[in-house]
């Protein structure tokens, strides 16, 4: 399943504020669930940029960490995987938000699996 936030990320400009979750792809597999998540933020460098992203149930609890190892200063907005998240039996609905080295979590984004 394919979420995109587009709009949201043609209508505003990347600032170098909070970090932002524009598109989510969710698929099953035979050893957990794969994420594939478009953060966008304005990175300067290593002083400030976005430096993660999690998937957290509707209760907030984390379900995987996808730690971002440098600046994607001249990369926006840009995607990173992450596969082998174990979601529980039932659920239906995930949350996943960005983090950046200065300002911290950005807001939770809302997705539907398949």
């Amino acid at each position: 399943m394919r979420v995109l936030f587009g709009a949201t990320l043609l209508a505003a400009p990347a600032l170098a504020d909070m970090p932002r979750v524009v598109g989510v792809e969710a698929r099953p597999g035979g050893s957990g669930w794969s994420f594939s998540v478009t953060v966008v933020h304005a990175d300067t460098g290593w002083d400030h940029y976005a430096d993660g992203w999690e998937v957290a149930d509707m209760s907030g609890n984390r379900l995987g960490f996808r730690e971002l190892l440098h600046p994607h200063v001249n990369e926006q907005p840009f995607t990173r995987s992450l596969s082998g998240v174990e979601i529980p039996d039932g659920t239906t609905t995930v949350q996943v938000r960005a983090h950046d080295n200065v300002d911290g979590w950005g807001e939770f984004v809302t997705v539907e699996l398949p």
